[in-house]
């Protein structure tokens, strides 16, 4: 087996549980920290004493150490509340008739919106994920996917999908979901990227970001455009907006307030971490975890495999692990707070 790795990043006890805990792809862990936040700003409203102006200085909160975490700037991101609200802005944009070329059982929320647009002409193709890059055309307008798959922990090949979008003028809209939090990625280097922060980042569901390249934010259409996304939200509250947001914050949705003060602190929390480490710990403990089962499959921190009738999960579930299951397939995933006694109770339950 692979070298044993340090005992969750030395961040275990950041958490109030994490042993046993394998399903960060399903839903990640609140730290401390989040969860005294969302308390603490529970008190304050249960009290009167809760005030938009908190709310807003969380948002700057996130919305920096997003950028951070994703190597974008600051004006490049907007906020929302789902994937799917994110990327219907994305679709709502394309023009009539447009292709749009997406991968084969891909998450619903990254092609679903794109499919809503068939009265307008629009077109979505799809391929499977290894054969994406070469199904890029010259007809193609965008072609969306999820940098790593949520039913089988695949990987995209980012590379060729950028260098078949360069090479045909086709935009890139990637799904960051699964991957931020414990997979480097550089956001920068897409069109556009949507991320839920509520799996490897860990933050309370119902906050989202888009990242937005400067040089397409005036073909883009703020569909969702309320008083949020004014330059001046708190003198936009009325009318239509005189003055939208100069950066991607014309594409804010207005925030679902309860969620944001646990976000910024566990988006603080990951932006502190050294994310090469721990991509590291992470791919390690899914290193030993294929290792033991047989996966051919290396460098992830996600790991799947064929079971049909749930058996699998429900020998993990029974064991006292918290696991999931998608199309078919059994899911674990590892994450900062998860060591290797996590690896062999699973590897034992399975009878491996």
């Amino acid at each position: 087996m692979p070298p044993t790795t340090s005992s969750a990043l030395a961040v275990h006890d950041r958490f109030a549980a994490g042993s046993g805990y394998l399903a960060a792809c399903t839903q990640g862990l609140p730290t401390r920290e989040t969860v005294a936040a969302t308390r603490t700003d529970l008190e304050n409203w249960s009290s009167g004493e809760a005030s938009p102006l908190d709310y807003d200085a969380a948002i700057d909160r996130s919305r920096d150490a997003f950028s951070r975490i994703a190597g974008v700037d600051v004006d490049a991101i907007a906020i929302g509340s789902q994937v799917s609200v994110l990327a219907s802005l994305a679709a709502g944009s394309a023009p009539d008739g447009a292709r749009v070329l997406c991968v084969e059982g891909d998450f619903a929320s990254v092609v679903a919106p794109f499919h809503a647009q068939a009265h307008r002409g629009v077109t979505v193709r799809e391929a499977p994920l290894a054969e994406l890059a070469d199904a890029v055309d010259d007809e193609t307008w965008l072609v969306a996917f999820s940098v790593v798959q949520s039913a089988t922990g695949e990987h995209a090949d980012i590379e060729a999908i950028l260098a078949a979008c360069a090479r045909t003028g086709a935009l890139s809209f990637a799904d960051l979901t699964q991957a931020l939090g414990w997979l480097p990625v550089d956001a920068s280097r897409f069109d556009l990227t949507v991320t839920h922060a509520y799996k490897w980042l860990c933050a309370p569901r119902g906050s989202a970001f888009l990242t937005v390249r400067e040089g397409i934010r005036d073909a883009l259409l703020p569909l969702h455009a309320g008083w949020f996304a004014g330059e001046d939200p708190w003198a936009s509250c009325y009318g239509p907006l005189a003055a939208p947001a100069r950066s991607a914050r014309r594409f804010d949705v207005s925030p679902a307030w309860p969620v944001w003060p646990g976000t910024a602190a566990a988006l603080e929390f990951f932006a502190a971490l050294d994310l090469a480490a721990v991509h590291a710990h992470d791919t390690a403990l899914g290193d030993r975890f294929a290792e033991a089962l047989g996966l051919d499959a290396r460098g992830r921190a996600i790991h799947t495999w064929p079971d049909p009738d749930g058996a699998d999960l429900a020998a993990l579930t029974a064991a006292g692990l918290r696991a999931s299951g998608r199309a078919g397939r059994a899911r674990v995933a590892f994450h900062v707070w998860n060591t290797e006694d996590d690896v062999d109770r699973a590897v034992a339950a399975l009878g491996r």
